[in-house]
């Protein structure tokens, strides 16, 4: 094949699955034997390699000869909300491939963390998906590592490194927009911890949203912790310094439910009189609010299935890239900023 200034060059696993008209990952298994592919689809990747004399890496095949069948899944707060729904997208992944996997909980130690990691590369995984407590950079596990590794929510500092972790900055641009949409236009916003980058981007995305409609939030941002009790007394405030308010984005659905008890101890109605927005469909929280709580679901079952094939792709030789990928969030849309018709 040509490069782009004439030259010849190899051709690539990329060139193969755009002759075959499939993905590179269904290229790659193709090419490798691997059971999970049509007998038809095999055979045209097959005729595509060879027609463009394509050869695969030694190496790769070298790697898929030895595989072990298992992943590692190291997380640093297996009791935390956000971890679960991560870890079961993982699974559910993994256990469509027929992947055993091994759980390892580092609870925040890093001495902790390092001793799990040489007990999973003892074992021989495949590969290693690290998911972190928040969306914070944490410490990358380094360059030597010789097995793929995907970083989840909590984005590694090493920028060679793929992370993946949810997009709070558009999530906040969609709050503000779903609330403008309903005609809001005096909007506060209460939140959690300002250490949190997950806080920050939330607050610049809602901001960027404001001064694209040429408004800006009324009153400066209130920032304390991620509970119902300081939800209940930031409101209290807003609502007496600017009774004028007709919205209030909120960091959490948390900080949302108390929100939502001080506006009904006011004798605001919600929606009718105030909007509240919420963020992490946290279901049980959601929807048993009164109203029920819209909110911002950073889809974090999506988040965990995506590093999961990420991992696959990694072993069958993929070049799964590098960086920080902010996925897509979405809007859940509930009674207390539309009313039931």
């Amino acid at each position: 094949m040509l490069s782009s200034d004439g030259a010849a060059r190899a051709a690539t696993l990329s060139d193969v699955a755009r002759m075959a008209g499939v993905s590179i990952a269904t290229a790659s298994k193709a090419l490798n034997g691997r059971g999970d592919v049509a007998s038809a689809t095999r055979q045209r990747v097959r005729a595509a390699a060879d027609s463009l004399a394509f050869t695969p890496n030694a190496m790769a095949r070298g790697l898929l000869a030895g595989r072990t069948g298992t992943v590692g899944l190291l997380t640093s707060d297996l009791e935390g909300r956000f971890m679960l729904p991560i870890l079961m997208g993982a699974e559910d992944a993994f256990g469509a491939g027929k992947v055993s996997v091994f759980l390892c909980d580092a609870r925040g130690d890093a001495i902790r963390e390092q001793h799990h990691l040489t007990a999973l590369l003892s074992r021989r995984v495949d590969g290693i998906i690290v998911v972190g407590r928040q969306t914070d950079p944490r410490p990358s596990l380094g360059q030597e590592i010789p097995v793929p590794v995907v970083y989840a929510y909590a984005p590694s500092d090493d920028p060679r490194d793929l992370s993946l972790t949810p997009d709070n900055y558009a999530g906040g641009r969609m709050a503000i927009e779903h609330l403008l949409a309903c005609g809001r236009t005096r909007i506060g916003h209460i939140t959690g911890d300002p250490s949190y980058a997950a806080a920050q981007d939330r607050l610049a995305g809602a901001r960027s949203a404001l001064e694209a409609a040429g408004l800006s939030l009324v009153g400066e941002p209130m920032f304390s912790v991620w509970s119902e009790h300081w939800g209940r007394d930031a409101a209290a405030m807003l609502l007496a310094q600017h009774p004028d308010v007709d919205a209030i984005f909120c960091g959490s659905d948390q900080i949302a439910r108390g929100v939502l008890d001080t506006a009904r101890d006011l004798g605001r109605k919600v929606p009718d009189d105030l909007a509240v927005i919420g963020y992490d469909n946290w279901e049980i929280l959601a929807t048993n609010s009164r109203p029920e709580l819209t909110s911002i679901d950073a889809n974090l079952q999506h988040l965990g299935r995506h590093a999961a094939q990420r991992v696959f792709d990694a072993i069958d030789g993929v070049d799964i890239g590098e960086g920080t990928h902010h996925l897509p969030v979405r809007l859940v849309i509930r009674g207390s900023t539309i009313a039931r018709r």
